[in-house]
């Protein structure tokens, strides 16, 4: 079994939750403090042993690309002016050439089709996908190195899950549970966004998935499925029965920055963390009518 080497990044959705900051700015490009929703799943990544990026833009992301390019004229700036603690900030957002690459999604589809877009730079190998506006926070384990661990224990398919108030389990996929061992709950079956009351479990899929390649081949029939979409839940569907299929839960902070309210409190509780600005913003929230 050959280690997950390849992660894919759905990154062509409009944002029209963030308009109108998403008419000019792509949304994985919105911060967290100081930096894009984009980098924390990149540097998550590149925790687990990630060698190869492939980002599915659409339309419009070209910020998206120049921000993990050399910006020349600021690096010789910073240099001329003797600024090495800005320039160290940089260095994560200046991978070396090859390391990433970009395929485009010409149309909105769905999560099945942008991953499906990538097929040809994944071939026949395990990979990974990474949905950037989940921002799983875990710094001293984060959750794709996890799930890397335990996918070469247990091989096949690995997913992210979470815990779910009943009432919100019609948002996600949802796994239908099987034998639990610890963190590891073997899956029987998906259910995309299942009807108010329906759900077969509260453990819901949270956009971190370790995939085996035959998920391509499902997804190259485009099914349509949940709002018309071509639904990689369905696809993942498919494999269970065949493969070896199971959910590791996250054991972190996962914050929903797809949605404003997540993404207000991913910017509080992650300044908080920081000795740079967590005075600050802790003395002002004191000060606060809450």
């Amino acid at each position: 079994m050959q280690p997950v080497k390849t992660a894919v990044f759905p990154v062509g959705g409009q944002g029209t939750r963030f308009l109108p900051a998403t008419k000019a700015v792509p949304k994985e490009m919105l911060p967290v403090v100081d930096k894009p929703l984009l980098q924390y799943a990149v540097d998550e990544a590149l925790a687990a042993g990630i060698e190869r990026l492939v980002f599915v833009t659409a339309r419009g992301k070209s910020a998206l690309e120049d921000y993990f390019d050399i910006a020349r004229e600021l690096v010789d700036s910073l240099q001329r002016r003797g600024k090495t603690a800005e320039l160290a900030v940089l260095d994560d957002t200046q991978l070396e050439p090859g390391r990433i690459l970009y395929v485009r999604q010409q149309e909105p589809a769905g999560l099945g089709h942008a991953v499906w877009c990538a097929r040809h730079v994944v071939g026949r190998e395990a990979f990974a996908v990474l949905l950037p506006d989940e921002l799983l926070w875990s710094p001293a384990n984060p959750a794709l190195k996890e799930m890397c661990a335990a996918y070469d224990r247990l091989g096949g398919n690995i997913i992210s899950v979470l815990e779910v108030p009943e009432e919100h389990t019609h948002r996600y996929g949802i796994v239908s549970p099987g034998t639990v061992d610890g963190l590891i709950t073997e899956v029987k079956a998906l259910v995309e966004k299942p009807a108010q009351g329906t759900a077969p479990s509260r453990l819901a899929a949270i956009g971190r998935y370790i995939l085996q390649p035959e998920v391509m081949d499902v997804l190259a029939h485009g099914k349509r499925g949940a709002g018309g979409e071509i639904q990689l839940t369905d696809a993942m569907a498919e494999m269970i029965g065949v493969q070896p299929f199971h959910a590791l839960t996250f054991t972190g902070t996962r914050f929903d920055c797809g949605d404003k309210a997540g993404h207000v409190m991913a910017n509080v509780a992650l300044a908080l963390e920081r000795d740079d600005v967590g005075p600050a913003v802790r003395a002002w929230l004191k000060t606060q009518s809450l």
